[in-house]
């Protein structure tokens, strides 16, 4: 009999990236499934509960395609193993199971280069395909800064070594609801600065730079610079960045799709209003040209051929439905009635990220289970 094999998260994050065909039997219960699932232009899906394969694989067999790669997933390996086993000896070929499950898709991060900057320097966005998230890197002149690190920490660092740089800065655009920051673990570990907007930070528990409107983030000698630019709305803190006079990364404000959600501190109805001078008022005042890179996207659909997840912000104005709504009690309404659900745990992650406790690894991992949930529009 042929060996069973399991194909990693990043393999499997890779074919998605690249649009590859691959057929995903999903034995997570359904509630779960549908929460929660791997998407992709390629991918097909069958979700079938565990409980119902346990005495056999024989009420799946006439639904599984016969000449494609089929990935047996659950939400840690345990299960898909079985089941996977099962297919095998019943004679099914191309079978394979997800190391480590849902838990290893959500943590799968994959950078992907945006552009070589004016100055000789480099701009890349890391893609979290199983939650949604993106961070990014500037590199310059053997310096690099990161913007919206996620906790799993050594992606950045291997990127910065391979490109021979040195992290000098990090950055968080605003205190996270969806996942936990990796941002000051990464500058302690490379002796760099971190920063945070002061606003965001009345109760944390540890020191930081204030990343203020006006500031300057220099990284590298030949000066490719951050433009911080105040942008409350999703948090009272927000701050956007621009990147060599040609990228906006916009934070959890205004991503392709949608915009940003003002509910998950609690104060939705006091921060309305900023979301809405920040996104019809400041954003309008930029120039239409800017890409806008966001730290988070909704759906597979929002990734471009490319696989980034960019847009014009001037094409934005026309296209996204939150830029669009004329009527200010309409707005109002929009953003702070009928939203999506929350984040998974969220306000225990918005204390992990003020140093106001501290859950282990695996804690951690089962926080920020699930979807990332930071925008109005449930995309």
């Amino acid at each position: 009999m042929t060996q069973l094999q399991g194909m990693s998260a990043e393999v499997l994050a890779r074919k998605v990236l690249n649009r590859e065909q691959v057929f995903i039997l999903d034995v997570r219960n359904e509630g779960d499934h549908a929460n929660w699932r791997i998407e992709g232009e390629g991918v097909s899906m069958l979700n079938v509960p565990y409980f119902e394969l346990m005495d056999g694989v024989e009420v799946v067999l006439d639904r599984l395609p016969a000449h494609q790669e089929i990935v047996v997933v659950c939400a840690k390996e345990g299960s898909s193993i079985f089941v996977a086993e099962q297919l095998l000896e019943a004679g099914v070929t191309g079978v394979s199971y997800l190391m480590g499950g849902m838990k290893a898709w959500s943590e799968q991060l994959l950078p992907v280069k945006v552009a070589d900057l004016q100055d000789g320097g480099e701009l890349f966005q890391f893609l979290r395909l199983g939650k949604g998230c993106l961070s990014y890197m500037v590199i310059s002149s053997g310096e690099a800064a990161v913007i919206d690190a996620v906790r799993m920490t050594d992606a950045f660092e291997t990127l910065a070594r391979d490109k021979k740089a040195t992290i000098v800065h990090t950055i968080d655009t605003h205190l996270h609801a969806d996942h936990i920051s990796g941002g000051r673990q990464l500058a302690e570990n490379a002796g760099g600065s971190y920063w945070l907007p002061e606003k965001d930070a009345d109760e944390v528990q540890f020191p930081y730079h204030k990343l203020e409107e006006g500031g300057v983030l220099t990284v590298g000698k030949t000066s490719i610079r951050l433009q911080p630019i105040y942008s409350p709305g999703h948090t009272i803190g927000s701050t956007s960045l621009i990147v060599d006079d040609r990228y906006l990364l916009s934070g959890d404000i205004l991503f392709v799709a949608s915009i940003g959600r003002p509910d998950l501190a609690g104060k939705a109805q006091d921060w309305v209003g900023d979301l809405r001078t920040t996104l019809y008022e400041r954003y309008q005042a930029l120039s239409e040209d800017l890409l806008v890179l966001p730290a988070h996207f909704g759906s597979m659909a929002e990734l471009g051929p490319d696989g980034i997840v960019s847009a014009r912000l001037g094409d934005l104005f026309a296209s996204n439905p939150g830029l669009n709504i004329a009527d200010e009690s309409e707005f109002r309404r929009t953003v702070s009635e009928n939203l999506p659900p929350q984040p998974n745990a969220y306000q225990d992650i918005r204390l992990t990220n003020m140093g106001r406790i501290a859950p282990t690894p695996e804690e951690q991992r089962d926080m920020e289970i699930g979807p990332n949930r930071c925008a109005v529009h449930d995309v």
